[in-house]
């Protein structure tokens, strides 16, 4: 039943490209030039930030920093930076079935297995996220095998309009010759389609899995009795990187490329916020604009 094996994914996705921190930030409080800054940080937060928090949160998609153990974000997967690199592709296999149903639950009465929940967003080469974006899974079952007769454990979902997804389904068995993962097709409206799997980090097969691919390693934890995971796809989708700063306001000390932590107070137009959650401000995400990251003072 093997898939596939002795040939690595095209993708040209760079490895340890993240800057000294997660998301390539600097030490904590140390401001940063507005270029150096990962796009993808604020706009991951900014779109958080669209469902209300700390209940609805709670319900929305799981970001990869918030899977993090320990008080440590991890890695980013992949990193994602104005003119940076998409994600790998990786082989179709033979088990990939057209015409699968649109849901986003792969669950049915009776299907064994561990709950799986996977969650992210899917970006543009400038970090800006894809609205509509076709994102189709398929996996083996608990037992390491596929449905090649029906649609078990197969269907089809897009982006909403935040650029997020979310798939509920099962952790998939293990069969020769492979080590776990899901199979995904992502294509933009109108853009070729990237074909790539995802994996689990510390699997033993991970090290003998001849296509195993490190930089498409989703971030995993337990909750709920079941396992939670979080992966962001990046789309060879040109994409303007967005408006530069516009004037500033007199009575302004909010600054484009500042990096403001949890507590400061700045001024915009002559009014007091105060920084709700740490971030680097970017164009765009003026207090005003963005009560997720300012409250009034």
């Amino acid at each position: 039943m093997d898939d596939g094996a002795g040939t690595h994914g095209a993708g040209t996705h760079g490895a340890g490209r993240n800057g000294t921190g997660p998301d390539g930030e600097g030490a904590a409080g140390e401001p940063r030039s507005p270029r150096l800054v990962r796009r993808k940080t604020v706009l991951r937060a900014a779109l958080a930030a669209t469902v209300a928090a700390p209940v609805a949160l709670a319900a929305g998609p799981a970001l990869a920093r918030n899977l993090a153990t320990g008080g440590t974000a991890p890695r980013l997967t992949p990193p994602c930076d104005d003119g940076d690199d998409p994600t790998p592709e990786q082989m179709e296999g033979p088990y990939f079935k057209p015409n699968s149903p649109e849901r986003t639950s792969l669950l049915e009465p009776g299907l064994p297995g561990t709950r799986l929940t996977v969650t992210g967003y899917v970006f543009g080469r400038a970090c800006r996220p894809l609205t509509g974006v076709l994102m189709d899974f398929w996996q083996a079952d608990a037992n390491g095998g596929y449905d090649n007769t029906g649609f078990r454990l197969r269907g089809h979902q897009y982006t909403d309009s935040r650029g997020s997804y979310a798939l509920t389904t099962i952790v998939p068995g293990l069969y020769p010759g492979r080590t776990r993962h899901l199979h995904v097709k992502v294509q933009a409206p109108g853009r070729p389609v990237l074909t790539t799997q995802l994996y689990f980090p510390n699997e033993p097969r991970n090290n003998t899995d001849t296509i195993f691919d490190p930089r498409l390693l989703m971030t995993v934890r337990d909750a709920n009795g079941g396992r939670q995971a979080a992966f962001d796809f990046v789309l060879d989708v040109p994409q303007d990187p967005g408006p530069g700063p516009g004037p500033t306001p007199p009575g302004t000390t909010w600054t484009v490329g500042a990096a403001y932590r949890a507590g400061d107070w700045v001024t915009y137009a002559d009014l007091a916020y105060v920084c709700v959650q740490p971030h680097t401000a970017q164009p765009g995400w003026e207090p005003p604009a963005v009560p997720a990251l300012w409250h009034p003072a």
